[in-house]
């Protein structure tokens, strides 16, 4: 299976949303997963550490909605002003330490 494969994804999904998606720290962690071709465990640790909670903290979606906005990843009810789409997706890309394709192609497609 690799990083594109479906049935990867479909696992990683499921794995994510027993965490809660993006109401507490899911997506981020199947996003590491993926990338960084690590195990569960492994990726719950390295995104706790480079947003600087716990790994018990990341399934809280209280605590998560505050790091998420405070950190620009975006959550459930965006309000005006807070970032929304790719905007999340840079601020996500820079602290997690993560090459993230549509990006990729964003910054080609605007000469960036």
């Amino acid at each position: 299976m690799g990083v594109g494969d479906p049935i990867g994804m479909a696992v990683a999904h499921a794995q994510a949303s027993g965490m809660g998606g993006m109401r507490s720290a899911g997506d981020l962690v199947a996003r590491v997963q993926l990338a960084k071709k690590l195990r569960l465990v492994e990726a719950k640790k390295y995104v706790a550490d480079k947003i600087k909670v716990s790994v018990n903290e990341l399934s809280d979606p209280v605590i998560m909605s505050e790091v998420r906005a405070d950190l620009g990843f975006g959550i459930m009810m965006p309000l005006g002003g807070t970032p929304k789409g790719l905007e999340c997706k840079f601020n996500m890309a820079r602290v997690l330490d993560l090459e993230i394709n549509c990006l990729k192609r964003f910054k080609r497609m605007a000469g960036l």
